[in-house]
């Protein structure tokens, strides 16, 4: 146990409280037991390190946090850890990357059993499901899905400037009024297209090409270890995925022609169809559907984009289409807290089944939502809304 302490004292000290995201506040720490998802290098583990550093003082051995691909692990299991440590007075143990140690569903559910006042947190990868073969864990742990950054934190972590967040009702109801507020603190143009670069995940260090370089090796990551370990992706058709990702990286998103997407990689249209399934799950895509209650195993998805904006210039490049980018920011920062569907003819989304949101730019006009109730238009390259057309980067500020 003490190497374990001491692991954990060095990762405590490392830890940088400088700042700390809001996200903090959404998850309710004082569950018997937690899971905390996300698609790698959105800070899961940093966030994890700094609750435990807010609560318990330094040297507290009534916490322990542990990665689980350390090489510890390797000759000893977490039930064992779990027992000594409660034997010590424990209190929460942290089990960070909890996928990458096998049969993990079980030996948790084990503890949750032998040690009911032990809190656990949990923490994996976006495609960690609580229901496996393995053990049932749904109805005893509750599941929190990590976001990258918004546009908002963007500029709290990386400009210093610090804004609040506001529901989407919040800036439909008085979009100019907050409008005003935030461009009387900052000019959030002047921020927005580099957000859009640069801003979603939390490790930009100044130099694009290190970032995006980072985020290429994110994306092998994800495709080489994380989907044969976790939906038993053959690991020869990992270059299949990696094309997929090129060819939907340089795809505008209303061509969605699966056929056209299987005969490039030289697949069938069922295994594209799995493999956009999977990457969605992992926080690379996000497909969108016309109908989300209806939506079949096999359906094809009615439009698709990558996860983020970050994700596309690293794959794209100097090739990204600026329409793909407005669309893939607003379903990006929309998604987290809403449900977005595919608009059709009435608009480019849908969300929540209740409002119509068309994206372009500053002189995008309303004749295709033209007297449709709840329907606005998101512009980019504006300061304040006129109207029902709203600035592009106010949807930044939802999170």
């Amino acid at each position: 146990m003490e190497e374990l302490f001491k692991k954990h004292d060095a990762y405590m000290r490392a830890t940088n409280m400088k700042i700390v995201r809001d996200y903090i506040n959404d998850v309710n720490w004082e569950s018997p037991m937690l899971c905390l998802r996300g698609s790698r290098g959105v800070g899961k583990s940093t966030l994890l390190r700094q609750y435990a550093k807010i609560n318990f003082p330094a040297g507290s051995r009534e916490v322990l946090y542990c990665t689980l691909d350390s090489v510890y692990f390797a000759t000893s299991s977490i039930l064992q850890v779990a027992e000594k440590f409660q034997q010590h007075g424990g209190q929460l143990l942290i089990l960070d990357e909890v996928h990458k140690y096998k049969g993990w569903s079980r030996e948790v559910k084990e503890i949750s059993d032998l040690y009911p006042d032990l809190r656990v947190i949990l923490s994996g990868s976006s495609m960690l499901t609580l229901l496996n073969g393995d053990a049932d864990l749904s109805r005893r742990c509750v599941g929190y899905d990590m976001p990258g950054l918004s546009l908002r934190e963007y500029l709290q972590f990386y400009k210093g400037i610090e804004l609040p967040s506001y529901s989407l009702e919040e800036l439909l109801a008085d979009n100019k009024r907050i409008s005003a507020e935030i461009n009387a603190v900052c000019r959030p143009l002047q921020h927005f297209h580099d957000y859009l670069r640069f801003g979603y995940y939390p490790y930009y260090i100044k130099n694009k090409y290190d970032y995006y370089t980072l985020i290429e090796q994110t994306v092998n990551y994800v495709i080489e270890a994380e989907l044969p370990l976790l939906r038993s992706v053959e690991v020869a058709n990992c270059r299949k995925l990696k094309a997929l990702m090129s060819v939907l990286a340089n795809m505008v998103p209303f061509q969605v022609d699966v056929s056209k997407i299987a005969t490039a990689i030289e697949a069938t249209r069922g295994t594209v169809l799995e493999y956009m399934r999977h990457l969605a799950d992992a926080g690379l895509l996000s497909l969108l559907y016309s109908d989300l209650l209806s939506v079949k195993k096999m359906q094809k998805p009615d439009k698709i984009y990558l996860d983020n904006p970050n994700l596309l210039y690293a794959l794209a490049g100097s090739k990204v289409n600026v329409g793909t980018i407005r669309e893939c920011f607003a379903v990006n920062q929309l998604k987290y807290k809403h449900k977005v569907e595919y608009g059709s003819k009435k608009g480019d989304f849908k969300v929540d089944g209740h409002w119509i949101f068309e994206v372009g730019g500053e002189d995008k006009s309303f004749d295709q939502i033209a007297d449709m109730p709840n329907s606005y238009i998101l512009a980019d390259d504006t300061e304040m809304p006129y109207g029902n057309k709203l600035p592009l980067w106010l949807v930044g500020f939802l999170y």
